[in-house]
């Protein structure tokens, strides 16, 4: 039998947050960068069973799949139960592209009543409910960091980010976390 490496996930073991936050590495995901013209949308909602979002800020979700709407002909597909989203896609005859992006990307899950006040420290974007309600998305950055927010609940957001840039990603979201907690 060979030695085998075994690879540990991204951000393994960490922990963090405040008493208003807790900072949760989500588990492993398949995600897809999606781009498609207008007239593709159709097919490509069928295919991957909900409706593929066209509004700025938006997202759509069924069951473990979610598709949030990054810009006006591309979208973050992301599946919690790791379905293979590039077969799903594979399949449909409109024009599309399709990347999976599952191991380029990591999820920190920051949640809690003081998630909205620890997100911002490093966006400059306004996180508040009647800016950024439940369910809405977008590609903006934490820090010095490209992100993808989604807004999960009143007091929950997904944070997305490349996995080269989670541990800061990670750390700045866990000082500003601690800052919440005061």
């Amino acid at each position: 039998m060979a030695d085998v490496a075994i690879r540990k996930p991204v951000l393994a073991g960490r922990l963090g947050g405040s008493a208003t936050v807790r900072l949760t590495i989500a588990p492993v995901a398949s995600r897809v960068a999606l781009r498609a013209p207008a007239e593709s949308l159709a097919a490509l909602s069928a295919a991957l069973g909900l409706s593929v979002p066209t509004a700025p800020k938006t997202s759509s979700r069924a069951g473990a799949r979610s598709v949030l709407w990054i810009g006006p002909d591309e979208w973050l597909v992301i599946d919690e139960a790791g379905a293979d989203l590039m077969a799903v896609l594979s399949g449909v005859g409109a024009v599309h592209s399709a990347t999976d992006v599952s191991h380029r990307n990591v999820a920190i899950i920051v949640s809690g009543p003081g998630a909205e006040t620890t997100i911002s420290a490093g966006c400059p974007q306004d996180l508040s409910l009647s800016s950024f309600p439940v369910g809405a998305a977008s590609r903006t950055i934490f820090g010095k960091a490209e992100i993808v927010l989604l807004r999960t609940d009143e007091e929950t957001f997904r944070v997305e980010c490349w996995r080269s840039f989670s541990d800061f990603v990670f750390g700045l979201l866990n000082e500003a976390a601690d800052d919440a907690g005061h």
